[in-house]
Parts: C-alpha cells; structure tokens; sequence
C-alpha cells in the first residue's frame, strides 16, 4: 500500500492518501473549499466565469469549449491545466490571493480524476450510519478503544501504561465536577498509592462524581457559554439583568441528566409546548441572552433585528457547527447555504414579543423555591398573630376603658363608627371590633407581638418574585412579515420569505406547523446529520482537550476533517441510540483505556503527535480559570456549597477603572460565604468581565462562544501568585494543614492527590525556615502575609509560622501539576 501525507487544508494536519479510492468528501473537497469556492463556489454574486466547482453537474459540464473536470483524464481538465500553469495570467489560484496549492494536493486531485471524478457530499451533511466495530487488543470489548487502536497500529504506536489510582481520581473529579477529589474521597478509591484501579472499582468511582450535584455546576458553565449567559445587558450601558433563574435551570437538568434532545427543545420552544410549566418557561430565556441596548436616542427595531440575527447565528453554530452568519449579507462563499435560505430560519425567530424594552419584557415571574418556603413561614406566623388580635388576652386589654373615656380619633372608618355608637347599644360585633383594633394599634401589653406583624408584613412585600425574561411569540394578528436584508441592512428590504430550512439539509415534516417548536425538533431528529455529531465532538473535547473535529465551531468546509472519522460517526450514533443520554456518553469516554493511561510523553510522541490527537498517552491541557479559581477555593477548605440564587461578588482586585457613562469597573465584595461560592455563580459584567477569568481566555459573554481559545501567558502565573483569591486561598490553607503532624504531607495531599517527594520535602522544608526566620523579623509582614484579605488569624496562632506556611502554600498551589489536568 503506498502511503501519501496530503495536506487538507492550509494549517491544518495531515490525512493518509492510499492506493485505494480517492474519498472525495474528506481528501478533494476540503482542497477545493480552501482553494478554489471563494470565486467557483455557491455564491452567485461573486462567482467567476460561470464556473462553480462545488456541484458536480456545472465542474463537469462544458463551459464554451472548457470542461474543468474531465473524469478519467487529468491532461484534459481545465482545473489541473490552470492550477499548473507557470502564466501568471492562467495559474489558479490567482498569484494576488497568494496562495499555491502543494504538489503532494496536485497529484490527489489528478489521482481522483483518474479514478472517474467520483463526486460527494459534504461529509457533515452525510446521514450518520453506525461503522461496524472491530475489536483490537487491549480494547477488550470497549468500543471506542477498538476504533483509537486500530489507528495506533497503523502509525505502530500503543497506548501508554494506566495512570495510578491517585491521579485518576483527581482526573476524573476535576473532569466530572470541576473540583478536586476531598482527602476522604481519596482515601475511599484511592488507598493504596500507586496502584492501579480495577475495571469495578472505576466505574464506582465515575458514577460517584456523575452523581454530584458539582457535576451540573461544572458542565452548566460550559453550556453557559454557548448560551452567551450574563447578568448585564451589554453594550455601552451594559445595565444588570436578572437572569439567574436560566443559569439554574441549565445546572438543574444537567443533575437530572435530562435527555439532550427535550434540552434543546425546552431551551429553544418550551414556550410552545402543551401547557408549559415554570421550569420550560425558563428554559427558553436561552435565547433572551442576547444584548438589549439600554441607551437612550437608540432605535429599539435596529437592536431588535440584531438580537434575532444573533439568535440564528447561535443556533447554527451550538446544534449544527455552522457558521450561518457568513450568509447574513451574501450567499455562503464556501457552503451550499443562501441569503435567502439565512432568512428563512430568521422567519422563525422574527416573532419573538421582545423588542429591545428596557424592562426585558416579556419577563416570567417566579417565587423561588428558598422564598417560597421563607413566605410560607412567615405566612403561618402572620395566621397566628392575626388570629391573637381577633381574641385578645385580658392583660391586653388593661387600659381599653381610659382609653375609651376620651373619644380616640381612628382613621379605620368601621372603627370609628362604633366609636360613635353609645356603649350601652353597642352591638357584639362593633365591642368585638374596637377590642381587636385596641390590642392591634394601642394595647402597651401587645407591642411585642404588634413590632413582629409589622416587620413580617415588610418581610412579605420585600421577597417579591423573581423574573427571568422569556420567548413568547406575538398572536397572529401581530406576527411580522420577514424580508430578506440586502447586504445584511435591515432597513434594506428585498424579497419576503417565509420559515423553511436550508436545501441541503433534510426537510421539515411537510404537515408540521413553521414555529420554534418545529424547528427545535428538527435539529435533533435522527436525519439531522450534524447535531449529534457536533455535540459528542464537544463532549470529546471536554475530556480529551481537542476535538476529533478540531474545529468545533466549524463543521462547514472551511472547518477540518474529523481525525477519527468512523469513531466519530459511531459515538453520534450511540448518543441518539441512547435516547440522547449526555451521561452515558460521558462515562463512555471516561472509561475507555486510552482517557486512563498515564499523561506523560516522550520526545517522539511530541514529535509524531503534538496535540495528541493519536492519544498514544493521556491528555493533559490547562483548565479554565473557573476551575482553578473553584479548585482553589476548595483545597483551602473555603469553597461554600451553596447552590443557585442571584449572582455574587468574590475577591477582585479593585483599580479604579471605568466604562462608558462613568460606570466603576470595581464592585463591592458580597458578604459571607457568598464570596467563596463557585465560580459559575460570579457576576458576570460583560463590559467589565471578572478579571482573572479573562486572564485565563474567558469570554464576555457577548456573543456564542464555541471553543475557547487556550493560551499561556506571563499574566497567568501573576494571578495564580498574586491575585486576592489565591492568596487568600494560601492563607486558608496554612491554617488548615497547621494541626497536622506533618503539614507538607497534608497539603500535598489535598492540593495534589499525593505525597511529596523527598527533594521536594528539602526544598520546601529549606523555603519554610527561610521564611520563618524573615517573618519572625518583621511581624508586620507576617501579620500581612497571614490575615490580608483572609481576615484575624485564630487566638494563639503564631503569625510567623502562619505567614510561612502560606509562602509554602503558594508554591505548591502553583505546581505544573495542580494548576494543569493531568
């Protein structure tokens, strides 16, 4: 078999090329689209000399005397002749393009024409069919072992030897749950170190943390980013939004591992569901994420129409990897996708009630389940005290005949008109009235019980119900009429159209009414060839830090080809087999051999494989900086538990700084445990981000971020060694490993999952009497070093050793491996 490597795509990896078929859809196709589809491709406007090479009717059709693809005789094809060419004049791509097409992608081309010039499609847009799998070595039955190792063998690689126990404990908490693994959890699956785990005592082990309320939490901000989630409105303004519930209600289904496809369909049309509950009526504030623009002199109708483009772009690039957006002004330059047919999804989301409103409206209201229950008690004492009023005691009633002596003015009209009646013809009724009223309002003896009333009652009208803005449709007599928007203008109207999916893609149910609810279950029926595929492509990236389709965001031509094409196709088959079980295919991925194999690489394996993608060893990548902040957080023994609620404020260092209008960039930390909360419960400010997050690649949320990017910058390591939190962190835990025996081995062993090695004992152990012997010197630095921000050392602590542990703290919190997911 002869062996060729041809580049796809510029920048991009390399696929073999063997002496058997030419595959157009993943080895020709990708070249053309980088090559050739900008000028030959779908868009009409722009394209050149009548010819479009991404249809095999008009590539194969005489064009005046020229054929551009002659099946079976390269020599004659004008697309070799003119790619060859040495004229300048002649040669494509053009030389002001600057681009050349290597010699290695000539001959591919000129072998597929050989072959006949079999044609394809897209290779996304193909129907997912389950490949046959073939067991192979050490898979032992696991099937996505069987599909990696049969790549391995070809490139004569194996996988590398199984991480110990240790390390895929922490492995799979930091994966499942966003946390590290607690010194019990540890001691429970992990006791023996350096041994390995039994297949039963794994699974165990993966169901334990698939079972954590954490685990909502730490995959609910992943989803949060695709979703755009933030609590202000963006733009200059960028006023605070209360939105918390949405963000809740993704956590909250995720725990209940709510089947994928009823995920979509409630965050997209739970509105138009059968008698909609609370919870589905939330769900559709996914698409209320999108900016409002609050400042005045504004045109509500332009911002209006930029949230619905926004929202067809969005709902392309989270369920079919597509970047619609480039079809907003022009027909797709490299996809079969057509302005008209952009504005045809648009026709689906064009009848949302919102309109750009300061008040967000239409907004839900809802009594939280926390207020409800606070309501409820309060409610139940209100009874009490009200029915106390209506018969009171005697000793409440001492001083109702003096004070009945000099007629009282009372405003209650009732009251006031027994008053007048003489006492003798008083009725039952009206003596019962100005009893109650004088125990109510006057009686010295009830001014406990009356202070109480009064403060539930203020109680009461404070909690008042929470609001989450929502997707309703206008009623008929409302509904808009949709234009296609000429270069993407929205005051530029051109043809009507009406709410229809793109040609290339299976069609809607012919009988099924054109709503949201229609459009969100096609997107997750079995004909949809992208959905499943793009969300595992998410799941696997997530676990294994790169996508088998590296572009995540891009499925499209411009995107590249699955690494693992067949394995791809099968784990979107098993995902929609499953009944979109995200769970399952989560434990699917963490329990094969190759995610449990040691992490470490060799000079060759760096060489032959930079990013892995072979998995011939274990990933190993940076978290997110939510994750190191939580991880922090609950290393140090400071993380708070608590779930939900309104956004809060941690630690941030405060500089000053201001946004538009004069707004302060500084806020003011929350109070109590709320300021050791997750991370997925901090405000988030789009115009002011939390300012570690983005140090680490957050993003602001304007927009539908796909992928994150992944960088390594200086700025980094200054937050992880300076930044308020970690220190504070440090700090909490010196305190917590000082009643330890041996405080090395205990910090070690909650921040890293091990113990120290004895050049790292020295090491440290030499830091730590340096330290201690400069702060004992200089108490105020110690006093420093130990409290700020943390707050007063215990009674008794010796604020020296304090000081010195935290400088020990704050190195072992920067090891490689505690800041890296090994």
């Amino acid at each position: 078999m002869v062996r060729l490597f041809i580049p796809y795509a510029v920048g991009l990896a390399l696929i073999p090329l063997d002496s058997e078929a030419v595959d157009f859809s993943k080895q020709v196709r990708p070249i053309l689209s980088e090559n050739c589809f900008f000028c030959h491709g779908p868009d009409e406007a722009k394209r050149e000399a009548g010819l479009r090479l991404d249809e095999e009717k008009t590539a194969k059709a005489d064009n005046e005397g020229v054929i551009a693809v002659v099946p079976g005789d390269p020599d004659k094809s004008a697309l070799i002749q003119r790619i060859v060419s040495t004229d300048p004049d002649e040669v494509m791509p053009p030389p002001k393009q600057h681009k050349e097409i290597p010699a290695a992608q000539i001959e591919l081309l000129k072998q597929w024409i050989r072959e006949g010039a079999p044609w394809g499609g897209h290779w996304s847009y193909e129907k997912v069919v389950r490949p046959e799998v073939r067991p192979i070595g050490e898979s032992k039955g696991h099937p996505v072992d069987a599909f990696l190792l049969a790549r391995l063998k070809e490139e004569k690689l194996s996988y590398s030897p199984e991480a110990n126990a240790a390390v895929l404990v922490r492995r799979v908490a930091l994966d499942l749950t966003g946390l590290p693994p607690t010194v019990e959890e540890l001691q429970m699956f992990a006791p023996v170190s350096g041994g390995t785990l039994n297949p039963q005592a794994y699974e165990k082990l993966v169901d334990h943390y698939l079972a954590k309320p954490a685990f909502g939490e730490h995959w609910a901000r992943q989803w949060l980013d695709l979703a755009r989630y933030a609590d202000s409105s963006g733009y200059p303004s960028d006023q605070p939004r209360e939105i918390w519930l949405y963000r809740d209600w993704v956590v909250k289904a995720l725990n209940a591992n709510m089947p994928f496809d009823q995920f979509t369909i409630e965050q997209l049309a739970g509105d138009l569901l059968p008698k909609p509950t609370d919870d589905q009526l939330i769900a559709t504030a996914f698409h209320r994420n999108t900016m409002t623009q609050n400042e005045g002199g504004t045109s509500d109708e332009e911002f209006r129409v930029a949230a619905i483009v926004d929202r067809v772009n969005t709902t392309f690039a989270v369920w079919m990897g597509t970047t619609l957006a480039c079809a907003q002004c022009h027909t797709h330059k490299y996809d079969p996708l057509t302005q008209k047919e952009y504005f045809q999804i648009y026709a689906f989301l064009n009848q949302s009630a919102d309109a750009d409103k300061k008040d967000e409206s239409p907004v839900h209201e809802l009594v939280t389940p926390e207020v409800k229950r606070q309501r409820e008690g309060w409610q139940k004492e209100i009874t009490r005290l009200e029915a106390q009023f209506a018969q009171p005691s005697d000793a409440w009633l001492k001083g109702l005949e003096a004070w009945l002596a000099t007629p009282p003015e009372v405003k209650d009209k009732k009251v006031s008109a027994a008053l007048k009646v003489a006492a003798e013809k008083r009725s039952k009724d009206e003596l019962k009235l100005i009893r109650t009223y004088y125990a109510r309002y006057v009686s010295p003896d009830a001014k406990t019980e009356r202070t109480r009333l009064s403060q539930l009652s203020q109680e009461m009208a404070r909690t008042k119900p929470v609001t989450v803005p929502v997707m309703l449709d206008l009623p008929g007599k409302d509904r808009r009429k949709t234009q296609v928007q000429l270069r993407g203008n929205w005051q530029a109207l051109g043809e009507v159209v009406h709410e229809g999916t793109p040609a290339v893609f299976p069609a809607l149910p012919a009988d099924a009414p054109r709503n949201r609810l229609t459009l969100a279950r096609w997107l997750v029926s079995w004909e949809n060839p992208l959905t499943a595929r793009v969300t595992v492509n998410r799941l696997w990236e997530s676990l294994f830090g790169i996508g088998i389709v590296r572009t995540s965001e891009e499925f499209g031509s411009q995107g590249e080809l699955p690494f693992h094409p067949e394995l791809l196709d099968w784990l979107a088959a098993e995902f929609m087999e499953s009944g979109w079980d995200v769970k399952h295919m989560i434990k699917l991925l963490v329990t094969t051999r190759a995610y449990r194999q040691e992490s470490s690489s060799t000079d060759e394996l760096n060489e032959r494989d930079p990013d892995n993608r072979l998995l011939a060893r274990g990933p190993r990548f940076r978290p997110s900086g939510e994750l190191l902040r939580d991880q922090a957080l609950a290393v140090s023994g400071l993380l708070s538990p608590k779930m939900g609620g309104p956004a809060v404020r941690p630690l941030a260092p405060n500089m000053g700084l201001t946004t538009a209008f004069g707004r302060s960039n500084d806020w003011t930390v929350s109070e109590g445990e709320d300021r050791h909360r997750r991370s997925l419960y901090t405000e988030v400010r789009r115009n002011s981000p939390y300012p570690s997050f983005t140090t680490f690649d957050a993003p602001n949320r304007e927009v539908c971020t796909i992928r994150r990017g992944r960088t390594n910058t200086p700025l980094q390591a200054f937050v992880t060694l300076n930044d308020p939190v970690f220190i504070e962190a440090n700090q909490a835990l010196a305190r917590r490993v000082m009643s330890a025996e041996d405080k090395l081995a205990a910090m070690y062993e909650v921040c890293v999952s091990r113990q120290p090695s004895a050049t790292e004992r020295a090491a440290l152990q030499k830091l730590h009497d340096e330290a201690l012997t400069d702060y004992r010197a200089d108490l105020e630095s110690a006093q420093k070093m130990a409290t700020e921000p943390l707050g007063p050392a215990p009674k008794g602590a010796d604020l020296a050793e304090l000081a010195a542990w935290t400088t020990v703290a704050n190195v072992v919190m920067n090891l490689d491996e505690f800041l890296m997911r090994r």
